[in-house]
């Protein structure tokens, strides 16, 4: 991607290097992944299962050092996460103009150990989120090595990741969030939640999709072979692709993000429509 000479965001929280992290041992990249895989094999949330891997690291309360100084690698890391943000606040504040509406952009927060945000205490190993309560993106580098682990190499693949987290706050604002933590709360069957649960997921990378479309078209960031990553990146996490891995059967009613399929079949709909309203998996179907 050509991002070097681009604009930094002025919305970046930097807490790396800061202090200690108390509490559980840390994981290693090839735990996560297997993790990662349980989560969706099992149903479970991932997050909270990594957070509790964490705590049951150790009986007690341990004590991790975390580096004053970044590596050139990291620092560059840190400086793409940057301008992808200032790329997504660039692109929705215009699609947000063209609708007569004003676009509040999040803040990202980088962290590596732990971080505390208002949806409760998290670890460096949980990776990306989004907090709906604080309307942050919470994003731990240390994520991207896990997602080359997952066959997700490039930048575009990174990018992708950071658009469909910046994806959620978009719901979030409209109040698609909140419609369905409702339905969610109605559903009469665990499938019924995970499907409602997958149709976020996909529109969240839609949103990404619609991103990365008009960032092209604005300042020209894709190179040949980026979105190709992006395509990569989406079929490599679809829950279809994560159960095989665990030497699971495919079982659709525990996907909780989309099959590899589905997740490349939205990104390309994001990345070829530009349309925030090609978007609306909820009337389209997954």
């Amino acid at each position: 991607m050509r991002w070097k000479n681009q604009r930094r965001s002025q919305r970046v929280d930097d807490r790396r290097g800061r202090g200690i992290a108390k509490g559980g041992a840390k994981l290693s990249g090839g735990v996560v992944v297997i993790a990662i895989i349980i989560a969706v094999v099992t149903g479970q949330n991932p997050l909270a299962l990594l957070g509790n891997m964490m705590e049951q690291g150790g009986s007690s309360s341990q004590q991790v050092n975390i580096p004053q100084q970044q590596s050139p690698q990291q620092q560059q890391q840190a400086d793409f996460s940057s301008v992808i943000l200032a790329s997504t606040e660039d692109v929705w504040t215009a699609i947000f103009k063209q609708q007569g509406q004003q676009y509040p952009a999040p803040t990202m927060v980088l962290f590596d150990g732990r971080v505390q945000s208002a949806c409760g205490v998290n670890s460096e190993a949980v990776g990306p989120f989004y907090c709906p309560a604080d309307q942050k993106v919470y994003l731990s580098l240390s994520f991207f090595r896990q997602l080359e682990q997952l066959g997700a190499p490039g930048d575009f693949a990174r990018a992708y990741v950071i658009g469909h987290e910046v994806g959620h706050h978009i719901q979030n604002i409209t109040g698609t969030n909140r419609q369905v933590r409702e339905w969610q709360q109605q559903a009469s069957s665990k499938s019924q939640v995970n499907q409602l649960s997958v149709l976020m997921e996909l529109q969240a990378d839609c949103y990404a999709g619609v991103w990365a479309h008009h960032a092209n078209k604005q300042q020209n960031m894709l190179e040949p072979g980026d979105v190709e990553e992006g395509l990569q990146a989406a079929a490599s996490i679809g829950d279809d692709r994560l159960q095989k891995r665990a030497g699971r059967q495919v079982n659709v009613e525990a996907f909780t993000h989309g099959s590899s399929q589905q997740r490349v079949k939205w990104l390309k709909t994001g990345l070829q429509s530009g349309r925030y309203d090609a978007c609306n998996t909820f009337q389209q179907g997954a």
